[in-house]
């Protein structure tokens, strides 16, 4: 790993913590293609040898050492000065064949495809329409009904909400289901959104950088119970979010909220909930606001990383804990947009310590790398088989698989 040249200064004790910066565990950096493809990433056996491949743009990687690059659709290199048609990329079988097929999330508010996996025959993946209007820069996939299938995260027509396939109607639009009123801040270039189990009830809730949407009670997982707009609790998380990340980080047994506080700038930080007792809505949900990384970092700041537009779980450890992973997208607006675009591109994982000092919990970087960062999406997961979350991320510098190494 390259090592840029504030690195001496890391094991310093920094003002957000008292607690040393590490390098530590290691990473074996795979570079995928120093090529921009995508500013997102995603994982699936696509040749169903039990190995996990990976995906980013209009190419799929042979796993375990993903040397070996397979066309999807048509495409070019994009130059790192512009923007690419994959802000985006989830894998799943979208038509009940068996085989992982490729959803592409194109440039904001452009048409959503998702490319049928030819099982092991030559040629490009035939082409479906997923949705149109897909809106958000940093969409999520996940399982937001309960249906028992993942669903995509994003914002539509001034509506956030999620789009479900039906496997047996492989040929039909995805169905939209509104969760918010309509609204003009829904825009495609719209910032934030998140999922989680906020309120402890068991279901779903989506969250926006200003507020959550409380999932309501239903009695079956089907969509078309989803007519009315879900509960808003406004709180303001961000003033310009990516991914907002909901986990128990103290270990209380209330889910809280970690996210960026400009995905443009500089700034990242928890939330802690708190249910307020007693008053007109007791048990009522709020936050309490932990700060990582200030929204204007001094000069001597650890880690000074900006442009935090991307955001993932995983344990990095294996300590049972969920930490987190997020990274500098290098160039967000080009060579001369934003903050420090020109500073190294950090890929960091965050340590979550519960126990320590006064009962309190610590939340330490750690470096990953120096330069590669993260683009609009990165992903925490096993991808070699031994047990060890892995990192993966696509963006404007390349596709880079990070395998655990210690």
């Amino acid at each position: 790993m390259r090592r840029f040249p504030v690195l001496a200064v890391l094991t310093c004790l920094v003002s957000f913590g008292g607690f040393a910066l590490s390098t530590e565990p290691t990473f074996k950096k795979i570079v995928v293609s120093d090529r921009y493809h995508g500013e997102g990433a995603y994982y699936g056996d696509f040749n169903k040898d039990g190995i996990l491949d990976i995906v980013c743009g209009h190419f799929w990687y042979d796993g375990p050492d993903f040397a070996k690059k397979h066309r999807i659709y048509e495409g070019n290199d994009f130059d790192p000065k512009t923007y690419s048609n994959c802000f985006g990329v989830f894998s799943g079988d979208f038509n009940g064949d068996g085989w992982d097929d490729v959803l592409i999330c194109p440039h904001p508010g452009a048409t959503g495809y998702w490319y049928e996996n030819p099982q092991n025959k030559d040629g490009l993946w035939k082409t479906h329409e997923a949705t149109i209007e897909l809106g958000n820069e940093s969409q999520a996939f996940a399982d937001i009904d309960g249906d028992g299938r993942p669903d995509l995260l994003f914002n539509r027509n001034n509506h956030l909400g999620f789009a479900s396939f039906d496997p047996e109607k492989p040929d039909r639009p995805w169905t939209f289901i509104p969760v918010s009123e309509a609204n003009g801040k829904f825009q495609k270039y719209t910032h934030g959104l998140g999922y989680g189990d906020l309120d402890g009830d068991g279901r779903i809730d989506i969250l926006e950088k200003d507020g959550w949407r409380q999932q309501p009670a239903r009695t079956t997982p089907s969509t078309a119970s989803q007519t009315a707009p879900w509960r808003f609790h406004p709180y303001p998380f961000s003033e310009a979010a990516a991914h907002l990340l909901v986990t128990d980080i103290d270990g209380d047994g209330l889910n809280d909220v970690v996210t960026a506080l400009h995905c443009h700038l500089y700034g990242l930080a928890w939330y802690k909930q708190v249910r307020k007792p007693g008053g007109t809505t007791p048990g009522e949900i709020t936050f309490e606001r932990n700060i990582l990384i200030p929204r204007e970092p001094a000069t001597d700041f650890v880690p000074k990383v900006s442009q935090l537009h991307a955001l993932a779980l995983g344990d990095v450890n294996g300590d049972g804990v969920m930490d987190f992973v997020t990274g500098k997208r290098f160039w967000a607006h080009g060579p001369t947009g934003d903050v420090a675009p020109d500073d190294p591109a950090l890929l960091i994982w965050w340590e979550v310590r519960r126990g320590g000092k006064d009962g309190n919990v610590e939340i330490v970087p750690h470096v990953i790398d120096d330069d590669s960062g993260a683009g609009t999406q990165v992903v925490v997961h096993d991808f070699n088989g031994d047990g060890r979350p892995d990192v993966l991320v696509g963006n404007k510098k390349g596709t880079f698989v990070f395998l655990r190494e210690d």
